[in-house]
């Protein structure tokens, strides 16, 4: 094997776990922005981003909505006690 097939091989395994770590961030969003916003419902928008993710970005962008919906009466985190800490 010669210096740059050695090379390629360094590149295709980065670009795999590159790949691979945005896949999982992407999955995971939906549920951390449920859990930073006090959702009700926060299991279940974690399941729906990871099964939305499996499902190639089908069902994804409506988690990630669900993740956003305020119900009436919740209570979202106040920005200057975020700030604060």
């Amino acid at each position: 094997m010669s210096g740059l097939d050695i090379f390629a091989w360094i590149v295709l395994i980065v670009l795999i776990a590159t790949a691979l770590a945005i896949f999982v961030f992407l999955a995971m969003l939906p549920g951390k922005i449920a859990r930073q916003r006090n959702h009700p419902q926060v299991e279940a928008v974690n399941v729906a981003g990871w099964l939305g993710a499996i499902a190639l970005g089908v069902f994804w962008p409506l988690a990630l909505v669900w993740a956003f919906y305020i119900y009436s009466g919740q209570k979202l985190p106040d920005p200057s006690e975020e700030a604060a800490a």
